[in-house]
This record gives structure tokens, sequence and C-alpha cells, in this order.
């Protein structure tokens, strides 16, 4: 098993940056791929953004066309840990954020994944 834990979230203006992490633990050497999704309320959760966990890998990250350019995923295989940077962001990118593991290769599809953490909170006020 593989457990995962985000932080980083909370309330931020329009414009304004945050950057969230993903503590990995357990069988982490299981992994491929992480990523993050994202819900907003009343809606179904997203792809955001996806990374290798390989230092190795030379794969590009994959983004989320809403997200692109403004987002940035990166990982310290040393720390376990994911991040997510996000920038200029709006209120249209409030959501419970979601950081994911899977067993297999680079991918989106919210199915593919095998691991979730509990969520963190991102509120944009306007």
């Amino acid at each position: 098993q593989v457990q995962l834990v985000e932080s980083g979230g909370g309330l931020v203006q329009t414009g304004g940056s945050l950057r969230l992490s993903c503590a990995a633990s357990g069988r982490t050497f299981n992994m491929a791929t992480m990523g993050w999704f994202r819900q907003a309320p009343g809606k179904e959760r997203d792809f955001v953004s996806a990374i290798s966990w390989s230092a190795r890998s030379t794969r590009s990250p994959y983004y989320a066309d809403s997200v692109k350019g403004r987002f940035t995923i990166s990982r310290d295989n040393a720390k376990n840990t994911m991040y997510l940077q996000m920038n200029s962001l709006n209120p249209a990118d409030t959501a419970v954020y979601y950081c994911a593991a899977s067993r297999g290769g680079l991918r989106t599809g919210e199915s593919t994944y095998d691991y979730w953490g509990q969520g963190t909170q991102v509120t944009v006020s306007s």
C-alpha cells in the first residue's frame, strides 16, 4: 500500500499563488506515475497534472489545458514528495485537490490511479 498526504491548500485572492505538496509513504517503489486531480463543488473530479515518478524518466509532465502555463508539477524523489506550484489563480480553480499515484505509466484517467490522498481545499476569492 501507498499512503498519500496532501498539504498546502488554503484561501488566496485572484492572481495569487499556492504550492501544494503530496507526501508519499509505504510501498512507494510501486509508483510509476503521480498526479493531481481536483473536484469543484457539484462537479466531477478532473485531471490537473501528472508526472512520471522515476528520477530517470525523461517524459514531460501532462497538464490539463485549463492549467497549462499557470501550474507546474514537480517531484523530489529523495523526500518522496510531489508538488504543484499554482500561479495566476482564479475562482475557477477553487476545488478540493487530490494527490494520486498509479502503478502504470504516465496517464490522465482517474480510474487508472491506484492510490489517493484525502484532498486539500483550495479557495480562490474574487
